[in-house]
């Protein structure tokens, strides 16, 4: 009986469908029976792979399975087939390849979309990629300077890196890179924008005096100091709103309020920039009474006056003396009784400016 089994089945040969796989596809092993006629006996068979037994090990189908094959499957295969009377037959052995596909157009996007996260709240950044196989490789990068955040390799497409609470200081451009053994790819970059409710606003009033008046014209000023901008102020005379300004660019705003004897009581501010309103806390503004009006008088005029020591000469008998043109200084000439007795007699003379500074009541 067996040199007959044997003249009926020649020889066995493995078959894969297909011959040169791709990563993550499936393969199928089949274990070919070839004999000179039909036999009716009933086979056992079993696959190897490197020596090591494949699936279930011995089983009656002549076919095997894989769901997915991988890089790391690489190897020379085979196929045994016996029966309970007969010897084991073994394949000629056959090397399958698989094959890696390399990654490409990688893409980050972020969670939630479109690249704003309030502060405080959970943001993921997902890399992707649209072609690749095996392990990939996903790292994460934050700035120009392309500081690593995370790594992480894993047999998938996309990967996450998780921010579980944003904070100020992680508003930043950012960008992925993907490899699984080919030459790395990076995605574009992705600006995140945090932002930031604004924080409660502080109310100053500023007067052109200590004490405001009617027809003064007083500057409100609010401020938030924390706050993605633009915000937008409103402010408040007993919690009625008179007026807004905006701070396209953050920061403060004003409001200009020519006063009335109506406008003295409380004031108040909110601002807003979309993400929740804070309202200051209140300043009281009284008023001292009515501005009075000034009457301007003229500036005095300073008045030059001239007294003489005693013994001087009347302003008559005085005559200027120039040298170079110029005022030297002031003589008199006595006149006696005979006029060839003249006798040059210095005075002095004393010139006083006064001016005259008058005082409002």
């Amino acid at each position: 009986m067996l040199p007959r089994l044997l003249l009926l089945i020649c020889g066995l040969l493995l078959i894969a469908n297909p011959s040169r796989p791709t990563e993550g596809s499936p393969v199928t092993l089949i274990c070919k029976t070839h004999s000179l006629q039909r036999s009716n006996a009933q086979f056992q068979f079993c696959f190897f792979r490197d020596s090591r037994a494949l699936g279930p090990g011995w089983s009656s189908s002549p076919k095997l399975q894989i769901a997915a094959m991988w890089k790391e499957d690489s190897g020379s295969y085979w196929c045994e087939a016996q029966t309970m009377t007969s010897k084991v037959l073994r394949s000629p052995r056959s090397q399958i390849n698989v094959r890696r596909i390399p990654v490409a157009d990688v893409s980050l996007e972020t969670q939630p979309p479109g690249g704003q996260v309030m502060e405080g709240d959970r943001l993921v950044l997902i890399c992707s990629v649209a072609t690749g196989t095996g392990n990939i490789t996903f790292l994460w990068y934050k700035g120009a300077t392309g500081l690593n955040l995370q790594t992480k390799t894993q047999r998938s497409l996309t990967a996450e890196y998780e921010i579980p609470t944003v904070r100020e200081s992680d508003a930043e451009q950012y960008y992925c890179v993907a490899e699984n053994g080919y030459d790395p790819s990076p995605s574009g970059l992705v600006s995140i924008t945090v932002r930031i409710p604004v924080s409660r606003p502080i109310l100053t009033l500023r007067a052109p005096r200590a004490e405001a008046v009617v027809g003064d014209v007083l500057e409100l000023h609010c401020e938030a100091r924390r706050g993605s901008p633009p915000i937008l102020y409103w402010f408040y005379h007993e919690d009625v709103t008179f007026g807004s300004s905006s701070a396209p660019s953050g920061g403060g705003a004003s409001f200009n309020l020519s006063l009335t004897a109506e406008h003295s009581g409380n004031y108040s501010c909110e601002a807003s920039n979309g993400l929740g309103a804070q309202r200051s806390e209140a300043v009281i503004l009284n008023f001292t009474g009515k501005a009075q009006a000034l009457e301007s008088l003229p500036s005095p005029v300073p008045q030059e006056f001239t007294f003489l020591t005693s013994n001087s000469p009347t302003p008559g008998q005085l005559q200027p003396v120039y040298e170079n043109g110029e005022p030297s200084q002031m003589t008199h000439t006595k006149v006696g009784r005979h006029s060839s007795e003249q006798k040059a007699v210095s005075t002095t003379v004393c010139t006083w400016r006064l001016s005259f500074g008058l005082e409002l009541p």
